[in-house]
């Protein structure tokens, strides 16, 4: 198997919202990555993150198809980034996920702005916590999130 980062800008977002195949992948994956709405969503993120930060988001490509998203979801503060992530799910259970964020966390460990990387998992996701323990993250607190509930959070060091 082989999974990649492939740098993401406005191109390739419009090109997912319009449900077409974006710069750097050969094909989509079976079922939708993400609704239209969450990668406009994305999408207008990534510019204000690009405004003080680039690049901050990539498609993940596997063996060629587009197989989900990685991305900061915040403008970082005091050299931390958080990040989030999502993979179609005819791409889910492969371990698509656990090496996009280890490609992740090689980049932001290059990265002479990031001393610390964050990501949060609902409390009944066994499967993305697993993703970020097997990449190093350590449970780090837990809170409560008016849209998404309860959430566990997590930290790796680039150090």
């Amino acid at each position: 198997m082989s999974t990649v980062l492939v740098e993401t800008g406005p191109d390739s977002f419009a090109a997912l919202i319009a449900g077409q195949v974006p710069p750097g992948a050969a094909a989509l994956a079976e079922s939708d990555i993400a609704p239209a709405p969450v990668l406009s969503m994305l999408a207008e993120l990534s510019d204000r993150i690009g405004q003080n930060f680039a690049p901050n988001a990539w498609i993940i490509v596997e063996d060629g198809c587009l197989a989900g998203l990685i991305s900061l979801v915040a403008v970082p503060e005091d050299r931390t980034v958080r990040i989030g992530y999502g993979v179609a799910p005819s791409y889910r259970g492969r371990g698509v996920a656990s090496r996009a964020t280890g490609h992740l966390l090689t980049l932001m460990r290059e990265d002479s702005r990031v001393d610390a990387v964050l990501a949060e998992t609902a409390v009944d996701n066994p499967a993305s916590q697993h993703v970020l323990r097997v990449n190093g993250f350590a449970e780090a607190g837990s809170r409560t999130d008016p849209e998404d509930g309860d959430l566990i959070c997590w930290r790796a060091s680039t150090a």
